[in-house]
Order: structure tokens, then sequence, then C-alpha cells
């Protein structure tokens, strides 16, 4: 019978005795972080056979993922938690090399928002994680899919799967044709939309620029962004994806009245820093029971798509 796969420790920590109560995040190198601050992971544990169950914590008010008014958690934090997730478990438990490359080929989140409410101290969900169609090559682990219910206490207030695949630096460099964040030159960022179009606070968390038409627009891409690219990146990262189509739901609604509470993402291919990217939305009913179809092209090229459920609010 297989046995339960268990997380590897962190051998900074291993000697240490932690009293009980207190909590400290994973090292942030696990979850591709450079800030310590972005990191929302506090740990995990094995509980059965590619099953784990991964422990965060969620700050009361953060510059993107809660409410301008600090009242609710915004659901790409739940995206951002489950992508953290993955990472984490793909190097402890299935022992993928730190400095690999991760890619994300689908995301689907659907939360409850009636359990993201911001309460008296920060909420600290458990995940759980049942991981399935692993990719081997040469014996290893290339990928996976997993699959994950997020509960604060006795309420499930999220469920996800995602698909991810990792190589080698040199591979990833090698299928980059040599590009990098130092040989990249970035576009300028033209003026975005109004904040409160897009139920942002800061000109600077808008990604979306208008164009001549209501349901398209330039996508903003600031490298200096201290959430989105928190540490240099040759391409533009999935969650600034994501957070333009949450965006565009915004702005296609006419300030946001609908909300979204449901995003089903497929990424064909890397966007590229030095390219203008165009983000698109139609208000029809999609698959998935998704009210905005949202896609991202540059030139020709598909970049991904988007399938937005959304709910008053």
């Amino acid at each position: 019978m297989p046995h339960p796969r268990q997380l590897a420790t962190n051998p900074l920590a291993e000697n240490l005795a932690v009293p009980d109560g207190l909590t400290a995040t994973v090292p942030r190198q696990l979850v591709h972080r450079a800030s310590v601050a972005e990191t929302l992971l506090t740990g995990g544990t094995s509980t059965d056979t590619d099953r784990f169950t991964v422990f965060a914590q969620w700050p009361r008010a953060h510059q993107l993922h809660v409410s301008p008014d600090r009242t609710a958690y915004d659901p790409l934090l739940v995206a951002e938690t489950v992508r953290q997730a993955g990472t984490l478990l793909a190097h402890t438990a299935y022992k993928v090399p730190l400095g690999h490359k991760f890619v994300l080929k689908e995301m689907r989140i659907t939360t409850r928002p009636e359990h993201l409410a911001v309460g008296t101290v920060p909420a600290e969900p458990a995940i759980d994680i049942a991981v399935s169609d692993i990719d081997r090559r040469g014996g290893r682990p290339a990928g996976f899919t997993y699959d994950a219910d997020v509960r604060i206490g006795r309420e499930r207030v999220a469920t996800a799967r995602i698909a991810a695949t990792w190589t080698s630096d040199a591979v990833y460099r090698r299928l980059r044709g040599g590009r990098t964040a130092a040989t990249v030159s970035t576009l300028p960022v033209p003026p975005g939309l109004p904040p409160t179009a897009v139920d942002r606070a800061l000109p600077a968390d808008v990604v979306l620029a208008p164009s001549d038409r209501p349901d398209r627009w330039r996508l903003r891409v600031d490298t200096g962004h201290a959430v989105f690219f928190d540490h240099p990146l040759d391409h533009v990262p999935g969650m600034l994806l994501l957070e333009a189509a949450r965006q565009a739901v915004r702005a296609r609604t006419r300030g946001g009245h609908r909300a979204p509470v449901s995003f089903r993402t497929v990424f064909h291919q890397y966007a590229e820093l030095d390219q203008p990217t165009w983000i698109e939305a139609v208000d029809r009913r999609g698959p998935y029971d998704a009210d905005v179809q949202v896609v991202g092209r540059q030139g020709e090229s598909t970049l991904f798509e988007c399938a937005v459920g959304t709910e008053e609010g």
C-alpha cells in the first residue's frame, strides 16, 4: 500500500521548538515570493496519498486582496492562496527543486462571498488538496492537477482546480529564446481607467487602459507594481491577467453592479512584456454558468480565456 507523502521540513527551523499557538509563514522561496508580506501560507501536512491540508493566514488589510472599505476578502486572494499552496506542495512533497520555473495551465476558482467577510482578526483558512494527473518525465514529476477546498472554520468558502507544469531553469531559458527580465524592454504604461470604475482604491492598481471600444482595453503592465511583480519576471504573470479579467467585468458592468465570484481560466501562452496586450469582454451566458467571457490577446494570438461568473454586489 502506498504511504502518504510527507511535507519536507524547513531545515532552518527543524531544531527550533515553537510554542503552541504561534504562527509563522513558510519560507517565501517555497511559494515563489520575494516578500514575506506577500507570503500567505503558514504550514501544511499530508493526510493521505497525494492528499494534504495547507494552512494560511489572510490579512485584514491589503492593497489588492481586501476590498477598499476593508469589509471583504477579494476572490483573487483565494486564487493566490491556492496557487501558493500548489507551489509549496510541489517543492516539499514532490521534491521539485527550487529554481524550477512554473507555468499555470488552468485555474478554476469558485467563491462564496457571503463567507469572505473580514473579521476582527485575520482569517486562517485551511485548504484541503487532492493531487491528481501527475505528469512524469524521466521518472520525475513535471506537472500536476489539484483540487482544493478552502475552509474557514466550519464554512467552505471556495473551491478550486489548478493545473500547472514546471521545468528546469536551463530548459526554460531555451524555451524563452534568451528572453529574461533583464533583456526584455517593457512598454510605457498608458493612463488607466478611473479606479472607481474597476472597484480599486488607487490608480496604481488599475490594470486596464481605455480604448475606442467599451468592451476592449489595453492591459497596463507596471513592472514596478509590488504585488504583481513581487520579483522580476520576463512575462506578464498569470495573477495580473486574472486581475485584468476581474477589472474587465467591473468596467463592463458600469462601475461594478455585478461582482465577479468565479473564474475559469485557461492560459494558452506567455504574455510578453514588450508587446501590447488587449483585453476583451462580452456579456453573454457562457459555459460553467459564466456571465462574462474575457479574452486576452497579443496580435493574432490568444493568450488566455476566462469565463467569469458574477452576482449582484
